[in-house]
């Protein structure tokens, strides 16, 4: 969800619904959510609700993330990273029946070339990441980059938070490290991806903000916009809402 400093985390089955919306409906549902919610406890900046996400995302040779073949359908591998932060998370975000799930380990940025060996070490704590990467053929694909505004909150049936992505961009990565010096491709010239995350059932407030707010979801991915941009692939997705539509709105799956 957000940083932390736990070496290892397991997180319990969530829903997820993500919305794409133009930039004015999104400085809307930005200063919504300010009033309603929580700042991120984690974050920064002016208002104490933001931070940079920067993450490697990995596929197989033959992209079947991305063709979404078996089991490659239901999980994604990432590496994600914390503003300029000298610690980075090997993560497994899993999704079940419609629920997601994530796993995650922190490790230092000078330990993530381990796991370019051909054996996973069982005393380092990715062990784990290093023995999936492997049987499964994983390599690092594509870095996507982007500015988060993050709020939260506690209700009767467990945690909520709400989050809007600004500013994504995507390049291609040489290995097992992260890019600061290029900005990259830019995925969402005028469009912010809006995201809500809960247990069981969608909170009152959540409702309350779909309705007033006409969002409409439907399916579209960010690892899947990255890979076509960058040119690894050349199967059309779902296209972003049209430029200039500030009420457009769709869903991104995980």
């Amino acid at each position: 969800m957000s940083p932390s400093t736990d070496l290892r985390e397991n997180r319990a089955f969530a829903s997820e619904i993500k919305f794409v919306v133009g930039r004015p409906l999104a400085e809307e549902i930005r200063e919504w959510a300010r009033v309603r919610l929580a700042p991120d406890p984690n974050a920064n900046g002016e208002w104490s609700d933001g931070y940079q996400i920067t993450s490697l995302y990995f596929d197989t040779p033959h992209f079947d993330v991305f063709h979404r073949k078996g089991s490659f359908g239901r999980s994604k591998y990432r590496i994600r990273r914390y503003d300029v932060s000298q610690v980075a998370f090997l993560e497994r975000k899993l999704k079940t029946r419609g629920l997601v799930s994530k796993r995650r380990t922190i490790v230092e940025l000078d330990q993530l070339q381990r796991l370019a060996g051909a054996e996973p070490d069982r005393g380092w704590p990715g062990y784990w990441y290093h023995q999936r990467l492997l049987a499964r053929r994983l390599r690092p694909i594509c870095q996507i980059a982007y500015r988060r505004t993050a709020r939260v909150a506690m209700t009767r049936c467990g945690p909520i938070r709400l989050t809007l992505d600004d500013d994504i961009r995507a390049q291609p990565v040489p290995g097992l490290a992260f890019n600061d010096q290029k900005e990259g491709v830019l995925l969402s010239e005028n469009q912010v991806i809006i995201e809500l995350k809960y247990c069981l059932e969608m909170p009152v407030l959540f409702k309350r903000l779909v309705e007033e707010f006409a969002l409409n979801p439907q399916s579209i991915s960010k690892f899947r916009l990255a890979a076509v941009a960058l040119g690894y692939v050349i199967e059309p997705v779902s296209d972003l809402p049209a430029k200039g539509d500030p009420g457009a709105s769709l869903c991104l799956t995980f």
